[in-house]
């Protein structure tokens, strides 16, 4: 026995420890440890114990201590120990939220994880969990655009004060446009829908020219009119005010939201407007996207026509014909609601147009 060690078993904790060593369900670690305590007070030496229980003397010592100090509950529980890898410094936190705070190295758009864990020489895991902390995500970018308009005030409390108190006996459109809409046709036929298989359609496809679409949203019932055109000069817009004009009843003032494209200002365009008094445009805040929602609400082209698979190569030139003609459709109301009544927005009556 290690010379200072004095091992003193009561009846209890022989009992205890017998008890230990017998029970079939309890960890071998327990086990050895109490035939260590038993053989000691059978009188053995260190190398007796060693053969006993297969372990170095080290261990023997060690659980001798244990048991001296704090009896059979010791040898039933292990000692706390420090963690395997050790906290980062803080130096190394702030050095991460730096780097990312700062411009990227070389000709690359943002820091990646990777990156970060080579400059700092720490792994991506602990990058990742610095960035989560901090609430830094280096990959997103949120846009802005401030408006340089003079008359910016001015226009947004006309073009609000429209959608959420609009005049009465009126329509009040928003009207937009969108160009370049390709009309797209797939070189195979594809096989249709079936129960547990997707439609299927090939990867290539053949071009079919472009179209532009026009579309006014009705504000108060969500419907819209829409129409396909060729171009998107003003001898096509002014082509789609006829038609809105010939669909709204000739009683009702037209109150039009439009954004500051210059086929909106070209001056046959104005000159059309004073030939139709009951029209009105207001004009949105320059750079202010979002004022006019008809173009996320408008209806694009049919699927089957414009990217879907089609058996027959001249049906886009046949749909391209024919979808210049005019068409009127409800989708859900986006610009009115429980919102319009909470909204205490003045109504200003003078339109602009010009």
């Amino acid at each position: 026995m290690r010379a200072g060690i004095v091992v003193n078993v009561t009846r209890a904790d022989r009992h205890r420890l017998e008890a230990i060593v017998r029970d079939r369900s309890a960890p071998q670690k327990h086990v050895w440890r109490a035939r260590i305590i038993l053989a000691t007070a059978e009188g053995c030496g260190t190398s007796e114990i060693m053969r006993r229980s297969g372990k170095a003397k080290p261990v023997v010592w060690r659980w001798q201590e244990r048991f001296m100090k704090e009896g059979v509950d010791g040898l039933l529980r292990d000692k706390t120990r420090k963690p395997g890898k050790p906290p980062l410094l803080a130096a190394t936190v702030q050095k991460v939220i730096g780097l990312v705070t700062g411009p990227p190295p070389g000709e690359t758009t943002h820091w990646t994880g990777r990156m970060l864990a080579t400059a700092a020489g720490i792994s991506l895991r602990s990058v990742q969990r610095i960035l989560e902390a901090h609430q830094l995500a280096p990959h997103r970018v949120r846009t802005f655009k401030l408006s340089n308009d003079p008359k910016f005030a001015e226009k947004l409390r006309d073009v609000v004060g429209l959608y959420v108190d609009p005049p009465a006996h009126a329509v009040v459109l928003s009207v937009d446009e969108k160009s370049q809409i390709q009309a797209l046709d797939r070189t195979q036929p594809g096989l249709p829908l079936k129960p547990g298989r997707a439609g299927t359609m090939t990867h290539d496809y053949k071009r079919n020219g472009t179209t532009t679409l026009f579309a006014a949203l009705n504000v108060l019932d969500g419907t819209v009119i829409g129409r396909n055109m060729k171009h998107h000069r003003h001898q096509d817009f002014i082509r789609f005010l006829n038609t809105i004009d010939a669909q709204v009843p000739r009683r009702k003032a037209i109150h039009a939201i439009v954004d500051n494209y210059a086929t909106h200002k070209h001056p046959k365009v104005q000159q059309w407007l004073t030939q139709h008094p009951r029209w009105t445009f207001h004009f949105t805040p320059t750079s202010c996207f979002g004022s006019t929602p008809s173009k996320a609400s408008s209806p694009s082209l049919p699927t089957d026509g414009s990217n879907a698979a089609c058996s027959d190569p001249s049906q886009n030139s046949r749909q391209l014909s024919s979808a210049s003609s005019p068409r009127q459709m409800p989708i859900p109301t986006r610009s009115c609601g429980p919102h319009a009544q909470a909204a205490s927005w003045p109504l200003s009556n003078e339109g602009s147009k010009r």
